[in-house]
């Protein structure tokens, strides 16, 4: 039977050098990261070993001195580099001469002729990396002079009012977007004109959610209006989901919650469009300093929180595998430090092997969670900085690269951003499936909104870019949905030059604007409000107030709960969800939530998150915990895999048993567990296309009618025969 294609592109991974049997992971892709030195050698050791090969560069930074130093048009470029309040340099890592760019049309013409040679490359695929503008960028001369053409007026420096921080963030989304715009347009057609063929662009981008918890400006969902811009990666991992969080007035360290809210926004982000999206999970972080103790834990937190938004079926299972595998991290109890350890080596492989059969499955709740909406908008990253802060704080950039809870706690608070995680958590602890909904999207595709019976939207951290958002919002109202909008008019940006104080409009804030398009007055008392065959639901707070005040977060439960109990709907609180995806069987229980009670499963599963892939028939998942199961009812009649720590494309069945060959990195470990209609009598190995055989210890479990086979792992493959 066939299992996977190559061509399918499912499952990839990006890394910055040649081939290595040490990290030849057997997934469909390979992501050569940049153009640099030996660029064109490196594709071709990728593509000998079988892999689909795509192109990764940063757009937004690199090693681009040659375009910096005037070497390219003899024009020195520095004054392209993003600036902050203090007129440095914005600095990518930790090399002072690889600066942030403002992408000047220069610029991107620049990167159009260095991209060029990867099209000439044969690469079938490029990702455009992290389009990222700084919130305390916007001083240097390129951006002063994009902004008089772009406003018609003299620039405002971004710390100078609410109003000139909202328009410079404004006009860095609309720069990288028409950057990415030019370069894709212009290489599509070379591609086309030269060799008669479509490459396909995407960009890997971190969530919307955490671009704003950073303070970084992207373009995320504009992306979706460009022709040439065929997906996203969702940059979603250990780093980004540990970013700590405050939830009841704690501030600390959520990762399986962050994750869940990153990667739904990311699904959202493409739903319903013909846009391809990658998750990435990551086995490490960019931080060097944790315990592989500790990379593990968060990377099962986020790897769960992914399986739980089955719209997307498509996985980048890591960046640098070679940092992986070849690295060294720091021991427990601090003395030294160590490779990774063979077991999470054995359980790596078999979960990026798992990932690849994700696509199709056919997904079902298995808890009876309520489906929440949190609208989320683009412009949430306009109002990450204000001139009230400190030079020091509106200067302040953290990327992750070290631990945000060892920051002072100025700095701390910057990166809480309470107003969205006072609406997400407070929820999302007792148990309704929250998804952050791209409220932008809601203006470009009809019935975006339809999947959806309850919405939340607070305009006290971002704004509507149209007034049409509204008229989408009212119908859906009409014809049955829930809004609950949360807010107190307080948010200073809402006297930033918009739609709904320019013109006729003389709206104090754009809820007003809404309230007025849903029938209602523009001045309400809490309570709910019948619109059509729906409802409002108003509570006037500052979303931040839910995160910090326990009482406001209940606040904001019981006024969900009393709006939909008018439109006939329950919600059981809970402290956890489960879903299944065809076979698989994923769950997770949170702490901090209605009841510590475990979630109980009894049947007969195979734990994919332990390297021995052992048979449980019941499974208990406690407060803080998450698995990834295979639900043995479930699987087809005779033999099947049901997971390996190897690439298995083709199991050839025959009368007397069955052969199938399997392919992974060098030194480590595999595990293989298969259903067989009975019970083996040998089980051998060898080489592919070696005679020579050797035998091969297996582990019967008569309970399940699965076999269990541990071998050596090899990239140029093991034939393994089971005769029984």
């Amino acid at each position: 039977m066939i299992r996977r294609i190559r061509q399918e592109e499912l499952t990839g991974f990006q890394e910055g050098g040649p081939y290595h049997p040490s990290y030849d992971l057997q997934t469909d892709f390979v992501m050569v990261y940049g153009i640099h030195g030996d660029f064109q050698e490196r594709i071709r050791t990728w593509k000998e070993k079988g892999y689909v090969v795509h192109l990764m560069t940063g757009v937004s930074w690199g090693g681009y001195q040659d375009y910096l130093n005037g070497k390219i048009d003899g024009r020195p470029h520095w004054d392209e580099a993003q600036k902050n309040r203090r007129y440095e340099n914005i600095i990518h890592g930790t090399s002072v001469d690889i600066p942030y760019m403002v992408p000047t049309i220069a610029y991107a013409d620049y990167l159009t002729e260095r991209i060029r040679i990867a099209v000439d490359a044969g690469v079938e695929a490029i990702h455009l990396e992290e389009p990222e503008f700084w919130v305390e960028g916007g001083y240097s001369d390129a951006f002063k002079r994009e902004w008089e053409i772009y406003y018609r007026e003299p620039w405002q420096a971004p710390h100078s009012s609410v109003d000139a921080q909202y328009r410079a963030s404004k006009l860095k989304a609309y720069l990288y977007t028409r950057t990415l715009d030019r370069i894709c347009s212009m290489l599509k057609e070379y591609a086309m004109q030269k060799y008669g063929r479509l490459i396909r662009f995407y960009v890997p981008t971190h969530s919307l959610i955490n671009y704003t918890q950073w303070r970084i400006v992207s373009p995320e969902s504009k992306l979706l209006e460009l022709p040439g811009i065929d997906g996203y990666i969702a940059q979603v991992w250990t780093g980004t989901a540990q970013t700590p969080n405050v939830y009841n007035g704690v501030r600390k360290e959520r990762t399986f919650e962050t994750a869940y809210l990153e990667y739904g926004i990311m699904q959202e982000l493409v739903r319903g469009t013909d846009r391809r999206m990658w998750f990435l999970h990551d086995p490490i972080a960019d931080d060097p300093k944790h315990t592989w103790k500790d990379y593990r834990t968060n990377y099962i937190r986020t790897l769960v929180a992914s399986l739980l938004h089955p719209h997307v079926s498509r996985y980048e299972v890591c960046p640098w595998p070679r940092r992986i595998y070849q690295g060294e991290y720091p021991r427990e109890g601090g003395s030294g430090k160590e490779r990774i350890p063979a077991s999470y080596a054995t359980e790596l492989q078999t979960i990026l092997n798992v990932l690849g059969t994700m696509e199709g499955q056919d997904a079902e709740w298995l808890t009876d969670s309520l489906q929440v909406g949190l609208l989320l908008a683009d412009s949430a990253m306009y109002q990450r900085n204000h001139p009230d802060w400190s030079e020091e704080a509106t200067s302040f950039k953290y990327d992750g690269t070290e631990v945000a809870s060892a920051l002072g706690s100025e700095f701390m608070e910057l990166l809480d951003w309470s107003p969205f995680y006072g609406l997400a958590l407070p929820l999302l602890k007792h148990g309704a499936a929250v998804r952050p909904v791209q409220l932008d999207n809601a203006g470009r595709f009809p019935g975006y909104l339809d999947d959806y019976r309850v919405l939340v939207l607070s305009y006290e951290y971002m704004k509507p870019e149209s007034s049409g958002l509204h008229n989408v919002l009212a119908e859906w109202v009409k014809e049955g949905g829930t809004l609950i909008y949360v807010g107190d008019g307080s948010d200073d940006f809402h006297g930033v030059r918009e739609w709904w104080n320019q013109g006729g409009k003389k709206y104090a804030s754009p809820m007003e604007h809404l309230f007025a398009s849903l029938g209602l007055e523009t001045t309400l008392a809490q309570g709910s409000y019948a619109v059509g065959k729906g409802c409002l639901a108003y509570l006037p707070l500052h979303p931040s107030q839910c995160a910090i005040d326990p009482e406001a977060g209940e606040q904001l439960r019981e006024t969900l709960e009393s709006a939909l109990a008018k439109v006939a709907v329950s919600w059981e609180r809970k402290n956890g969800m489960a879903l299944r995806r065809g076979p698989y069987v994923i769950a997770a229980v949170l702490d901090e939530a209605i009841t510590d009670e475990p979630y109980d499963l009894r049947g007969k599963y195979v734990d994919l998150l332990d390297k021995d892939l052992p048979v449980l028939d019941q499974v208990s998942v406690a407060a803080g915990e998450q698995v990834l199961l295979y639900d043995l009812s479930r699987a087809d009649e005779g033999v099947q895999l049901i997971a390996a720590a190897s690439r298995i494309d083709d199991v050839e069945q025959g009368a007397g048993g069955f052969t199938f060959t399997a392919y992974g990195p060098d030194g480590i470990q595999a595990a293989a567990r298969f259903l067989c209609p009975c019970k083996p009598q040998t089980v051998s190995i060898g080489q592919e296309g070696d005679s020579i055989r050797i035998p091969l210890e297996f582990v019967w479990d008569e309970g399940s009618s699965t076999v269990l086979l541990s071998y050596a792992n090899n990239p140029s493959g093991v034939t393994v025969r089971v005769i029984w």
